[in-house]
Order: C-alpha cells, then structure tokens, then sequence
C-alpha cells in the first residue's frame, strides 16, 4: 500500500517542495488549505491535476489549526502515515503587529495536531517544523541542539511553545515527534515579503526598468541561509529514521544582507549601494543579530547536507525573477544578459 502524508502549510513554498519530494517517492499526499473565497494553490497549481489522468496522488482538504474538531476529521478520514507540520504565520515582523494570532496557530495550532493524535491513538510520525529564530540573542556560535534558546519576537515565542510541545508529547505519550530547527531557507517560491525574495524580485524590476529602488531594514543581519529543495529532503529523513529526535538543519556558513546584495547585483553588473535605501519601518524591535547552524548531528545520523552553495541559491533565484519579468527566457541563464 501506499504511504499516505498530510501536509499542513501545503501551499507555502516548504509545503509545494514537499509535496513534490513525497509525489516523486510515491506517497500519497494530502494537504490542508484554509477555506477563503479564493483558493491560494499558485506554488501546487501543476501538481493539482486529475489523479485518474496524470497518476499523481494529491489531494486537498478544508482545515484551520485554529479549529481543532476540523483536524479529528481529517485525521479520521486520511490516518496519515506521516504529519508534517508546516503552517504558520510565518512573517517574524508581522508578528510583533498580530502577535495574538501568531501565538494562536504557531504556538496552540501544533498542541492542537498533536492532541488529535493522541486522543485518536493514530500510529503516526509528526514533524514539526521549528525555526533558528529560536536562538534569538546567540548565547554560542554556531548553534546546534544543545544551545539555550532566548528567542526574539512574537513569532519565536510561539514557536519555541510549539518545539517543546512536540518533545513533550513525544516524551509522555511515546509518540514518534520530531523536531527540524531549520535555519533560513530561501527559493523562487519564497513569499515577496521575505528580504532575500524582496531583493531579487526588485532587482528584476530594476533591470526590466519598472523600479528603481529598493527599501530595506538592517542590512547587516547576518543568517545561514540555504536552498528549500535541499531541506525538504532532511525532513523527509528525520522521519524515516528508528528514533524520533530534534536536528538542527543549516550550511554552516552565514552572509549579511549586503552579502545578498552584492552577490545579486554584482550578477547583472550593478553596484547595490545605488539602488537601496533604508526605512525605519523595516526595523525590527528587537533584532536578531547573526544566525549560525551546527547540522554535525543531521549529517551523521541522517547523512543529511547541504548540497547549493550561497551564490548558487542566489542566481537560482534571481534568475527566476529575471524569466518572470521577461529578461530571460527559459533556455537562458545569467551569463546570456
């Protein structure tokens, strides 16, 4: 029989990635989408077909985190082989605006996953995606599983409730819970309102001539940024692996924000300094200074790495941008401009 997956966050650029990985091993996969009056799909859109037609096992259920009746019913429909917990209020400045709903669905909505499971004694494997933004201010560089968290910001808050939850219940209930800290991870898909994504979508309109500025924050945050692709794969692992655990999944390599800029610009032969101006409004309140991932233990119990490097994960996704806005077409790469 087929393995059978349930993705909450399907439609974020982790969830779509996912989906693909888990399709391409030949699961079955099922994903939550919240009920509105337009369905955002655009990230599975060619993965949603016909399964009669195309072969592809895909399917889409109405569900909230906030809701928990709607998850037992899910859960009781599907009986999952595996859970990967991907949603959230994902945005770490919008959260110190909507802190409320941030701690409701990163914080509550995974208590209320795992109390389905529990309640129901479904033989299942929970993932639950946590964030390096659980280390705040770093008391240790780099960070691994072992170093204390002290998190800064609505968004870690919740999430660091959500992490010690799927340990908990794991610890009480003998439940498989495993827990991904993964460090900042980025790809075309990647939200618009996130700064690598912001930087490659406008310098793409910068060089189409339909912007000429870009207005950031702190440029010199520093963070361990890597390829999505590459950690969908990590997750995926952490599950099939005998014992339940908590894995740190990072490159071990950190760049600042001018670093991404320079990388980006520097691939269309401009100087960034030229285009990019800073707004307050883009500060955070209390700032994350520099990120930094030990993955040793993912590496040696899953024989997991990294496999695109930072410059690559830049031309990656500045190309793509470029090919949305006309610049390139799809048999052209950046050294054809």
């Amino acid at each position: 029989m087929l393995k059978k997956a349930l993705i909450f966050g399907i439609t974020g650029q982790d969830g779509s990635y996912l989906a693909e990985f888990l399709l391409e091993k030949g699961y079955e996969v099922h994903g939550i989408i919240r009920q509105a009056s337009s369905l955002n799909i655009e990230r599975i859109q060619h993965l949603y077909m016909d399964p009669s037609v195309h072969g592809i096992k895909l399917f889409l259920h109405f569900g909230d985190l906030s809701e928990g009746s709607s998850l037992y019913k899910i859960l009781e429909k599907i009986v999952p082989d595996e859970i990967y917990n991907l949603a959230a209020q994902s945005h770490v400045h919008i959260s110190f605006n909507n802190a409320e709903y941030t701690g409701d669905i990163n914080g509550m909505g995974v208590v209320r996953i795992l109390e389905a499971v529990k309640q129901m004694q479904i033989k299942t494997k929970f993932y639950q995606a946590s964030t390096s933004e659980l280390y705040g201010k770093v008391r240790e560089i780099p960070q691994n599983e072992l170093t204390p968290f002290h998190p800064r910001s609505p968004y870690a808050v919740a999430k660091l409730y959500a992490h010690w939850a799927t340990i908990n219940y794991r610890e009480s209930y003998n439940m498989f819970n495993c827990t991904g800290i993964l460090f900042n991870h980025e790809s075309p898909r990647r939200g618009e309102n996130f700064v690598t994504r912001k930087i490659t979508k406008s310098l793409a309109r910068i060089v189409a001539g339909k912007q000429r500025k870009i207005k950031l924050g702190n440029l010199d945050a520093k963070r361990d940024w890597g390829y999505a692709k590459d950690y969908i794969e990590a997750m995926w692992l952490m599950l099939q692996h005998n014992e339940p655990d908590d894995y740190v999944i990072a490159t071990g390599t950190n760049h600042s924000i001018k670093d991404f800029l320079f990388e980006a610009f520097s691939m269309v032969n401009r100087d960034w300094e030229k285009y990019v101006e800073i707004d307050p409004q883009y500060l955070r309140p209390a700032e994350v200074d520099i990120l930094i991932g030990d993955a040793s233990k993912a590496r040696q119990k899953l024989g997991w790495s990294p496999k695109t490097s930072f410059k690559e994960l830049v031309k990656i996704m500045l190309e793509a941008d470029l090919r949305t806005e006309g610049i390139l077409t799809d048999e052209m790469t950046l050294c054809c401009i």
